[in-house]
């Protein structure tokens, strides 16, 4: 289901393969937070892992052993909401509880990158954007956003 709604989310560059997803499940399923419909259909879904590392690496995507359950910061690598779905607040409504969940987990914050479109979403739920990120996921520039909480 989550690889399925990347795939319709993201160009194929920037998504991640199933195995990728089942990957990541394998090792930090409680760091996949999901809205599904009355029939079980996914509507939307963020993800990430916590790491000790302040800033977020291409080699997190693919590296799920990289996750450490006692990691100062949440990264987060995937916001995604069905198209059908878009427009509901729903990734507003994952996001806080992603944001909630940290800091009840007395981590230091959350990072994420996006593309230049989206830093005044992220801006509205408290990230602040510091500049172009070393990623190169999908082999496009990414604007590092962080939200400090400690």
């Amino acid at each position: 289901m989550a690889a399925a709604l990347e795939a319709i989310c993201f160009p194929p560059e920037q998504a991640a393969s199933p195995t990728t997803i089942a990957e990541r499940m394998a090792h930090y399923a409680d760091h996949f937070w999901l809205i599904e419909d009355e029939g079980g259909t996914l509507l939307a879904l963020v993800n990430g892992l916590c790491t000790n590392e302040p800033n977020l690496s291409d080699e997190m995507y693919e590296s799920p052993t990289m996750h450490d359950p006692d990691g100062t910061w949440q990264m987060i690598f995937g916001v995604a909401t069905a198209p059908a779905a878009q427009g509901q607040g729903l990734a507003t409504r994952l996001l806080r509880t992603v944001i909630e969940t940290t800091r009840a987990h007395g981590r230091q914050g959350l990072v994420l990158t996006c593309l230049d479109d989206l830093i005044p979403f992220y801006a509205r739920l408290g990230f602040a954007d510091e500049g172009l990120s070393t990623s190169n996921h999908g082999g496009v520039p990414w604007h590092q956003m962080r939200l400090t909480l400690t």
